[in-house]
């Protein structure tokens, strides 16, 4: 690939976003926005090899895309206005110099994406495709569905944003609190698709763009409690990546892992997050969340975990924010005590619809009848989630725990 390509994919991957977000937030069409984008880069790689790598690529891509769009809107009644619109905002535009970048209005696309009048299973793949640029295939592989299917999904989900005219803006303080947590709950849920990615591995799950993507919001929004609360979790859990594999790619579990491996910068940062959320005194579940991975961070500097404080952390979760994994830790956090018998107690009052096919349920419970001395139990369940399990390494890992039988 030679420099000018090169520059190409890094305008694409770098600037894709604040592109599509500046277009669309003026015309209010944002598969307009994204063909016009597309076009751009398509006439950079016909030109830069030719022509030179401009001085400013993201301010090229913008005229280019500005010129197309205008033409694409020349084609149609339905896109003129838009076309029109952005065409005298963006000549306005034009007129001041570039300094570094432009304008930053992926904030806007972000919570367009999250609002109620877009299908909630359709939000955090818009917010991937139209601010980060993966395609269809991408999205469609991390979240279990067909390229074809994901494709006819997100179209309909840009076309309700044109037809009912939803406006890209942040919305004002008032109505911050309901439409804030689709937005971060879309960016959990991709990061989430990439917690087993192996490090140094292609992220089929888009964890490194979810963070990237609470970044932008924290940003934006820098006393957002929540999103700081958001941000500080995911950071906790990505600097443990590299920790999660031993040499031949061997699964390590969290009280296993060497705290010397964990990334502490990624620490430090995660923990200045948690700083500036406490500060707003709105706590929520991702700032508790936060705070329970905190406690495990925590052993990096003392060596220990400390069982109480992470037992009333989840003491906490569950009494406010009562869902299913956070009953699962609150019953792990009793074997940590010396408490087992408590922990499967409360494992046998959650839904057993719930628990069925829940794989960290089964792994719980095995540890827990295992400390108890519930052998015939411990093995069953190690069973069920080795069954539940996705990841071989993972399995292997169980599998090792099944055999070695109680510690004598």
């Amino acid at each position: 690939m030679d420099d000018a390509h090169r520059a190409v994919e890094h305008a694409a991957r770098d600037g894709y976003g604040r592109l599509v977000a500046w277009i669309a937030t003026r015309c209010g069409d944002v598969e307009l926005a994204e063909d016009a984008v597309a076009d751009a880069l398509e006439a950079a790689l016909r030109s830069w090899p030719e022509s030179g790598v401009p001085r400013n690529p993201e301010a090229w891509l913008l005229t280019a895309a500005r010129r197309k769009m205008i033409d694409r809107g020349r084609r149609g009644q339905t896109r003129r206005d838009a076309a029109q619109r952005l065409r005298m905002e963006a000549e306005e535009a034009a007129e001041v110099p570039f300094r570094t970048s432009l304008p930053d209005r992926r904030a806007e696309l972000l919570f367009v994406c999250a609002h109620p009048s877009v299908p909630r299973a359709m939000r955090t793949p818009l917010m991937l495709q139209l601010v980060l640029g993966l395609d269809a295939a991408r999205i469609g592989s991390a979240m279990l569905v067909k390229p074809a299917t994901m494709g006819q999904r997100l179209v309909r989900a840009k076309r309700r944003i044109a037809d009912e005219n939803l406006r890209f803006e942040v919305p004002e303080p008032s109505a911050l609190a309901e439409r804030l947590p689709p937005v971060l709950d879309a960016i959990y849920a991709a990061y989430g698709t990439g917690w087993d990615d192996e490090p140094g591995g292609r992220s089929t799950g888009l964890a490194a763009e979810a963070i990237w993507l609470a970044r932008t919001l924290v940003a934006r929004l820098p006393r957002a409690a929540e999103a700081l609360g958001l941000y500080g979790l995911m950071l906790h859990c990505e600097a443990r990546r590299s920790a999660r594999r031993a040499p031949g790619g061997r699964f390590v579990p969290l009280d296993e892992q060497d705290p010397a491996a964990w990334d502490g910068t990624l620490l430090e940062e995660a923990e200045k997050a948690l700083y500036l959320a406490a500060r707003e005194r709105t706590p929520g579940p991702y700032q508790l969340e936060a705070t329970i991975q905190s406690i495990h961070a925590d052993r990096r500097r003392t060596g220990k975990v400390d069982g109480r404080a992470l037992h009333e952390a989840y003491g906490v979760l569950v009494a406010k924010y009562p869902t299913l994994g956070a009953w699962i830790g609150r019953a792990a956090s009793f074997g940590r005590l010396g408490r087992p018998a408590e922990g499967l107690a409360l494992l046998d009052r959650l839904e057993a619809d719930a628990v069925q096919r829940h794989q960290p349920y089964w792994a719980v419970r095995a540890h827990l009848a295992r400390l108890q001395r519930r052998e015939d139990e411990a093995q069953a369940a190690y069973e069920r989630a080795m069954g539940l399990t996705e990841d071989p390494a993972v399995r292997r890992w169980l599998d090792a725990r099944r055999r070695a039988g109680p510690a004598q």
